[in-house]
């Protein structure tokens, strides 16, 4: 088995270690040789800059860690996808941070880097939250310009989304303090206020470049440096004359932000603590994806104390929806149920799946939520929909139909939060990273796939039996279970949620202590604006 499929398997205080200590590798970017590289040009990493702009005390709610994590091997890897994002206060403003990593391949754009970048600043459009960019950044990584440059999810759509995010008057901060070259100009100068140091680089091809292109000898400064951009060409507002200063003023100009607020909308109380200790969350989820538990027992670690009332509790089980409040601010809460359910009509339902009854009752539950405006909590551990006879006539595919259309249309924000699996339809029918949450996070014992591993590695192992035996050979008992062991470890690998984190499926991957600080400060952001819409389903099914 692979060390990374044996993590999966791991005791919590075993799997919680390993994820601190890949993520402080993570956070390490290009090593400490490329930092000391870094400092001799008189920079700051991407790091010690936004330490430096964050507000003193506050903290920084990094998004997008893990993205590209395993990737990108031949290349020497790219660390965090050679790009820092996250939420933090900035002179008492939220803000979008996103900062060029040059110590990764000079603070390249890899294909994952510009899936970052596009997921940050989707979530700042959505929320309306100021952008900051810290811009130090050699442009695309040529290797991989293919994959990076072309398409309409790929490079150029961030600067589509500079123009557009102006236009729905969100301000948007850049600092140039290094490298800022070809394509990549267009974004600090698509922004509303551009900063540069003494000594950075704006243009859109460099001195060597140039001369290969048309012939000119010209120098850095002549070409595309802060002094030039500042006297000569105009583009730049603000030149400063080193990052302290540059970072500084940042800070000032973030004053002009309006405060921080909330839409009258939502409804806010005095907060409580929770019923139990977010701590315990750990005693009360087992790691073992077999074990059984009461997901009440999770939400008593995480919403304020007193404040769940259940909905429908006696009716579709295996789904627990209810009304709650998280740090004051009242919610609605959809989650699925790992104990096993006796009913009077079915018999005994199976925990974690989804049956007609409880898909009608989320459906109608979200509505509900939506006419009150709460936003919604999705809490993930399910292994789909039930199937079978029984199901069908039930009419299951309706009612998924129902509930896929209720979340689709919702005009709350949502927030998903993956607690273990995430097989299939049920990740679509639990508001997966295709129906839009607002925020979408993991904890370590998350996977996320098609159907478990067992499920699929015997399926996956029948279509290459089949194979082999098309060519004319037999595989003995021997070569079967080797073939079975590859095949399970190869999947269980791929439903690991780094897996996932490091192709942007999920915005960040928590430990169980961080959730209610976290969900916190997600339902912060997301209640900022309330766009007053009608609820809108299209054809409902019934």
């Amino acid at each position: 088995m692979t060390q990374k499929a044996a993590t999966i398997f791991a005791d919590w205080p075993t799997r919680l270690a390993d994820l601190q200590t890949q993520r402080q590798q993570i956070q390490q970017g290009g090593g400490s040789k490329a930092i000391e590289r870094q400092h001799e040009k008189q920079r700051l990493t991407a790091r010690e800059r936004i330490a430096r702009l964050i507000d003193p005390g506050s903290t920084f709610h990094e998004l997008g860690l893990w993205a590209a994590w395993g990737l990108y091997a031949e290349w020497g890897s790219a660390p965090a996808a050679s790009v820092i994002c996250g939420v933090a206060q900035v002179s008492g403003r939220t803000c979008m941070l996103i900062a060029n990593d040059a110590t990764v391949k000079a603070g390249a754009f890899f294909p994952m880097t510009a899936k970052k970048v596009l997921r940050s600043q989707r979530i700042a459009m959505t929320n309306r939250l100021p952008l900051i960019y810290l811009v130090d950044s050699a442009g695309v990584f040529l290797p991989l310009q293919d994959e990076i440059f072309p398409d309409e999810d790929d490079f150029g759509r961030i600067f589509r989304n500079n123009a557009v995010i102006s236009a729905l008057g969100i301000p948007q901060f850049a600092a140039i303090m290094g490298n800022c070259v070809a394509g990549g100009g267009y974004l600090p100068v698509l922004c509303d206020k551009l900063l540069m140091t003494e000594g950075s680089g704006l243009y859109l091809a460099g001195p060597a470049l140039v001369k290969s292109s048309i012939g000119q000898e010209v120098s850095h400064e002549e070409l595309g440096g802060a002094q030039m951009h500042a006297a000569i060409s105009g583009t730049i507002d603000f030149l400063e004359a080193d990052e302290p200063a540059c970072l500084d003023r940042l800070r000032q100009l973030a004053t002009a932000i309006p405060p921080d607020g909330h839409a009258s909308v939502y409804s806010r109380m005095e907060t409580a603590e929770p019923r139990r200790t977010v701590e315990e969350l750990t005693q009360v989820f087992p790691v073992n994806p077999q074990q059984k538990y009461d997901i009440h027992e999770v939400l008593d670690c995480i919403v304020d104390a007193g404040s769940f009332q259940e909905y429908k509790a006696k009716f579709g089980k295996t789904l627990v929806c209810g009304y709650a409040r998280i740090g004051g601010l009242a919610v609605g809460i959809v989650a699925n149920q790992h104990l096993p359910q006796k009913t009077d009509r079915s018999g005994l339902q199976f925990g974690g799946v989804i049956y007609h009854e409880s898909a009608d009752k989320a459906a109608r539950f979200i509505l509900d939520c939506n006419q009150s405006w709460l936003p919604l909590i999705f809490l993930q551990d399910v292994y789909g929909f039930m199937v079978g006879r029984d199901s069908e006539q039930a009419g299951i595919i309706r009612a998924g139909a129902k509930l896929v259309n209720a979340i689709s249309n919702s005009r709350v924000p949502k927030i998903t939060l993956i607690l273990g699996g995430s097989y299939g339809a049920g990740n679509y029918a639990m508001c997966g990273k295709a129906f839009d949450p607002r925020f979408i996070f993991a904890w370590p014992t998350a996977q996320y796939a098609v159907m478990g591993a067992h499920q699929a590695a015997s399926t996956l192992l029948e279509i290459q039996i089949a194979a082999l035996k098309r060519q004319g050979k037999t595989p003995d008992a021997d070569e079967l279970e080797q073939l079975r062991q590859q095949t399970v470890a190869s999947y269980t690998a791929q439903t690991d949620i780094r897996h996932a984190a490091a192709r942007g499926w999920v915005d960040d991957i928590i430990e169980p202590a961080q959730t209610r600080a976290v969900l916190q400060m997600a339902l912060n952001v997301a209640t900022r604006t309330a766009e007053d819409v009608p609820v809108r389903t299209g054809v409902f099914q019934v």
